[in-house]
């Protein structure tokens, strides 16, 4: 049985619980795409970009002493990408409007993180 029906309903879920999400990613902590709720933004790309991102998180929460990475906030003018661990090999990436209540985002995110990389660590590797 494959995750990814598992994981696009948590995505689904989660767009549901949060007002001006546009669109969720879960992928590999390398930048594989496992499942997305994307429209208008290419997932192969945004995983790469998410990947190499968190890279730079981990670097700079160790060098600070903040011991590990466990999610990453970033603001555009027209919005946020946040990014957040799922388990011990996946993370999970939102995409949201300003108009976005970021502590909504931050706690359903959270919740749908923890949900999806249980499935995604209990699932056999490929």
């Amino acid at each position: 049985m494959t995750i990814e029906p598992l994981l696009q309903e948590e995505l689904l879920m989660l767009r549901d619980q949060v007002r001006h999400l546009q669109g969720g990613m879960v992928a590999s902590a390398d930048g594989m795409v496992i499942a997305h709720d994307l429209r208008d933004i290419e997932p192969d790309g945004l995983a790469a970009l998410t990947a190499a991102a968190i890279g730079v998180a981990k670097r700079l929460t160790e060098a600070t002493g903040q011991g590990g990475f466990e999610e990453s906030l970033t603001r555009g003018t027209d919005g946020y990408i946040a990014a957040y661990t799922a388990g011990r090999r996946a993370v999970l990436t939102a995409v949201a409007s300003t108009d976005t209540n970021v502590g909504r985002l931050h706690l359903q995110a959270r919740r749908a993180a923890e949900r999806i990389g249980a499935i995604v660590d209990a699932a056999p590797r490929r």
